[in-house]
């Protein structure tokens, strides 16, 4: 009996990729709305971040459905790792342009209620997210892994937000902060998209087995 539940397969990664899709796509329309309202940058940083985080997720579930019909032997998965990079350091870099652009010409201001409860909302529902991908999803292979690292910087940066929304709904002020705030999560994406896209391009050079499960 104890044999019979050691050996209970894990939930698919089709699946699980299919139920953080639906987290993301049910929190855009969210984020975007209140970023709008609420003239946060960094809220609708979040927003466009998940849109580039489902497109990806849309294209993982695809290709992990090719490789499984090919018994492991396809580099689909990679190739979308390298896709999802690449929309990860656009997002980046777009959120800390805007940002400095507020910084040198004016924040407006921002609403900081809405913000702090949205972004709070946010954390937990990707908290949720990396509790479904599971701990060592970031050990199966460069998609897991950049699922991942979306994942959780997600809900680092949404808990970032949430604080400074916090802050500027507490003191009736500092604007600037939440541009502040923007470009420090745009840094620490964008330092995890580097890195992944430096492994992806190795990967692709050598032909090595991106499943670590292997060793």
């Amino acid at each position: 009996m104890n044999g019979a539940q050691t050996d209970t397969p894990p939930m698919s990664q089709r699946r699980r990729l299919s139920l953080l899709l639906a987290l993301n796509a049910g929190m855009i329309a969210v984020l975007v709305v209140v970023g709008f309202f609420a003239h946060s940058l960094g809220v609708l940083a979040a927003g466009g971040d998940y849109v580039a985080d489902s497109a990806a997720l849309l294209l993982g579930i695809i290709a992990v459905t090719i490789r499984d019909r090919a018994d492991g032997r396809s580099s689909a998965t990679t190739w979308v790792a390298l896709i999802n990079g690449l929309l990860l350091v656009t997002i980046t870099a777009w959120v800390i342009i805007e940002a400095v652009d507020r910084l040198l010409t004016g924040t407006p201001e921002v609403h900081g209620l809405p913000v702090l409860l949205v972004s709070g909302l946010a954390t937990g529902v990707m908290l949720l997210g990396a509790v479904i991908l599971g701990r060592d999803a970031g050990r199966e292979d460069l998609h897991m892994r950049s699922v991942m690292l979306d994942t959780v910087s997600d809900a680092a940066a949404s808990a970032a937000v949430a604080v400074t929304g916090g802050i500027i709904w507490l003191v009736h002020g500092w604007y600037w902060l939440d541009s502040v705030a923007a470009i420090g999560i745009g840094v620490v994406i964008g330092v995890g998209a580097v890195r992944l896209l430096a492994d992806v391009g190795h990967a692709l050079r050598t032909g090595a087995d991106l499943s670590p499960d292997d060793d």
